[in-house]
């Protein structure tokens, strides 16, 4: 953890980040720690228990960091795709904090079962369990957030965070995925509709291209890569935590926004000391045919950690 943040104080501060185990959930949760937040981090991955295609990282390991880093870190085991599941984290929360400052929704199945068919391939070539895990995915934001929302509205503040992407009119090359990442951030917009007068705000926020193990193997086998806009999982984080720090966060209800965009204006940095530009699709690669490149290639060194 680099120590040129100037992390904002979110002590007092309750947040439930999804799709914590790893990635850019485990990354928003992190930082959200770092700035004394107390963390609900949830995911399928567990320590003797199951773990999303076997990869590291459990709901456990993060929340013992979000501990250390000086925040209160707590760890449930949650498939968000049931609603009963959902329900019993909206508890587990009432009873455990009595409210609810923070929902970030980043559980997204869609990428599972990557290598079985070329993710980039003509809609008519694409099996439709893909298309089912797209909208699993969007249907298990969409229940998570209808039951969190209620801890909000007696305080009438919150902030609801969706990751997502998309580029305005550019397609994302594949059609179920250019579907479900716009309706996302689609979505985002009408829970802001929604809850204009309740005082709590909804956003989508765009990360750029996330440097994970995963995505290091892969470009350097393909000898290249977007090295300049490539960041952390915690740049991720640190936007969503100066966010939820700002008073006049409501003012952007409904917007979409971009993890480089408010590094320049919260003026913080990667965990690097770098600061990587917001992340934009036109002139490059689309995001159907680099997930498809990356899980080709890391699917012939082996799976990385």
């Amino acid at each position: 953890m680099s120590e040129l943040w100037n992390a904002p104080d979110l002590g007092g501060r309750v947040a439930v980040v999804t799709g914590a185990s790893r990635g850019v959930g485990r990354g928003v949760a992190l930082a959200l720690g770092s700035a004394g937040a107390t963390v609900y981090v949830t995911g399928r991955s567990a320590r003797g228990g199951p773990r999303t295609e076997d990869l590291p990282g459990t709901v456990e390991d993060t929340a013992e960091e979000v501990t250390r880093r000086g925040g209160k870190g707590v760890a449930v085991l949650c498939d968000h795709r049931s609603n009963e599941e959902n329900t019993a984290l909206a508890e587990r929360v009432r009873s455990g904090s009595g409210r609810l400052d923070l929902l970030v929704n980043n559980a997204w199945g869609g990428y599972e079962r990557s290598s079985e068919v070329a993710f980039d391939a003509p809609f008519w070539e694409q099996p439709m369990w893909r298309y089912g895990l797209f909208e699993g995915s969007l249907r298990a934001q969409y229940d998570v957030t209808a039951r969190l929302v209620p801890l909000m509205l007696p305080q009438r503040s919150g902030l609801v965070v969706g990751i997502s992407f998309s580029d305005g009119e550019t397609y994302l090359g594949q059609v179920g995925y250019d579907i479900f990442k716009t309706a996302a951030d689609r979505m985002c917009r009408g829970f802001a509709k929604d809850l204009r007068k309740k005082g709590i705000a909804a956003v989508s926020l765009h990360p750029g291209f996330v440097r994970t193990e995963r995505v290091e193997a892969a470009w350097e086998a393909m000898g290249s890569g977007p090295a300049s806009v490539v960041h952390s999982p915690e740049y991720v984080g640190r936007a969503v935590a100066h966010l939820l720090a700002d008073e006049k966060a409501a003012e952007r209800s409904g917007q979409v926004l971009a993890t480089g965009d408010l590094a320049a204006e919260y003026d913080f940095d990667d965990v690097d000391g770098r600061r990587p530009p917001a992340f934009r699709l036109e002139g490059r690669m689309s995001l159907a045919t680099r997930m498809d490149r990356l899980n080709r290639v890391v699917g012939r060194a082996g799976r990385q950690p």
